[in-house]
């Protein structure tokens, strides 16, 4: 699974005209799950990503994380995470894991954010959706579990 994250001021996502979850101070978490996406890793790349410490201090230097500011998460699931560009010109989609699995997973890493404690929304699975964000940096992460948790 792969999570592009956005440092925001604020952030938020519409669907048929109409807000669905809007934040403050903290991240915009785009999601994709790859084909053979281990569930167990759903816990540990949502710790990875609530303790990553890219908020600045007293001295600004980036040494907080989302929970030392009480920050906020927009989650929104984004299977072009897993585009493949390598031939031709449009993008293949082949390892991105098929919506009704994805959508499991989606809700499942959900569930992870909000046992931090912190204000979670997000997008809905599926929908055309338009997302505006105000990006603090900027500063945007991309955290992928094979990177993360690959055995050494």
């Amino acid at each position: 699974m792969r999570l592009l994250i956005q440092r925001v001021s604020q952030a938020s996502v519409m669907a048929d005209k109409k807000i669905v979850g809007q934040i403050g101070r903290g991240f915009l978490v785009m999601c994709g799950f790859k084909k053979d996406d281990a569930k167990t890793n759903l816990g540990k790349i949502a710790e990875k990503c609530l303790n990553l410490r890219v908020f600045e201090d007293d001295q600004r230097k980036m040494n907080l994380s989302l929970l030392d500011i009480s920050g906020e998460l927009l989650v929104v699931s984004q299977f072009t995470l897993y585009a493949n560009c390598r031939k031709g010109r449009r993008p293949g989609f082949d390892n991105s894991m098929p919506p009704d699995e994805a959508e499991k997973m989606y809700e499942q890493l959900i569930m992870k954010f909000k046992a931090g404690g912190l204000k979670v929304e997000s997008g809905i699975f599926g929908a055309k959706m338009d997302i505006s964000l105000n990006n603090d940096g900027p500063v945007t992460i991309m955290l992928d579990d094979e990177e993360l948790f690959q055995s050494k």
